[in-house]
């Protein structure tokens, strides 16, 4: 499956502001949930990648 990485990046850095202004501990958690989500899909995207890479050559 193909991933925008950049879109994954933008979400995550979005949710870690929203993260860092909520005014709430359940809203802080959410938004905190969400940037650790984005980082393990980021995270997967570029093993992936660094794996096909090194196959390459």
């Amino acid at each position: 499956m193909e991933m925008d990485v950049n879109y994954l990046l933008h979400r995550q850095q979005m949710s870690m502001i929203r993260a860092q202004s909520s005014r709430s501990d359940k809203g802080r958690d959410a938004y905190e949930s969400l940037a650790q989500s984005y980082t393990e899909r980021i995270d997967a995207y570029r093993r992936e990648n660094e794996r096909l890479i090194i196959h390459a050559h």
